[in-house]
């Protein structure tokens, strides 16, 4: 077992596993671009099936250009605290194969999949460089495909990723603050079955 960030596993994983999770309260600080770049490198290095690699990543720094329109197409909710992070992205998947357009492009089956392991190699990323990064699906769909000029014939937004480095949490909004601690997990019997699946 290994415990860490006032958590413990059942069996030894590492403890970057354990360090990472999603806060909401960040430190109002810009990252710096190559950081962000290093973060999404090794994002993009996640396994896809047969390499189709559909993610892709649309970023605004803080306080640079597309900053404030990148925050308006989250919900309220995740205004109120995403606006002191270091940086917001969205997460983008392609879901056909071929080039865009033709009448040879085939359905990719496991696009969010692929785009989901980008995520996690993301948020280990960050968490190894000293940032937390926290995902999201609270945003307003429609006006992002339209502000982002992602084509719904081709993409799926799948998420916004605020990432910065931890600030403190008596800026969040009062109903936060008590919230603002790593989660638990369900216990592995839960979620993993051997030989049989088990609704639950």
């Amino acid at each position: 077992m290994t415990s860490s960030n006032f958590r413990q596993s059942e069996f030894p994983v590492d403890q970057l596993f354990l360090d990472r999770w999603s806060p909401r309260a960040f430190d109002n600080v810009a990252l710096p671009e190559s950081d962000l770049l290093t973060i999404l490198d090794a994002a993009h290095w996640a396994p896809s099936s047969f390499n189709h690699q559909p993610w892709r990543f649309v970023y605004a720094l803080r306080e640079a250009p597309h900053w404030d329109e990148f925050l308006g197409l989250l919900i309220e909710f995740n205004q109120s605290w995403v606006k002191t992070a270091g940086a917001l992205l969205f997460i983008v998947s392609r879901t056909q194969s071929g080039e865009i357009g033709s009448a040879e492009q085939k359905a990719i089956y496991s696009h969010s999949f692929d785009a989901g392991a980008a995520w996690g190699s993301l948020a280990l990323q960050a968490q190894i460089l000293g940032y937390q990064a926290h995902g999201m699906t609270g945003i307003h769909f429609d006006k992002a495909y339209q502000a982002l000029q992602v084509s719904q014939d081709d993409f799926r937004i799948e998420a916004a990723v605020a990432i910065g480095k931890i600030g403190d949490l008596n800026q969040l909004p009062e109903g936060l603050r008590e919230r603002e601690t790593p989660s638990p997990r369900k216990p592995l019997s839960d979620v993993a079955f051997n030989g049989k699946f088990v609704s639950k």
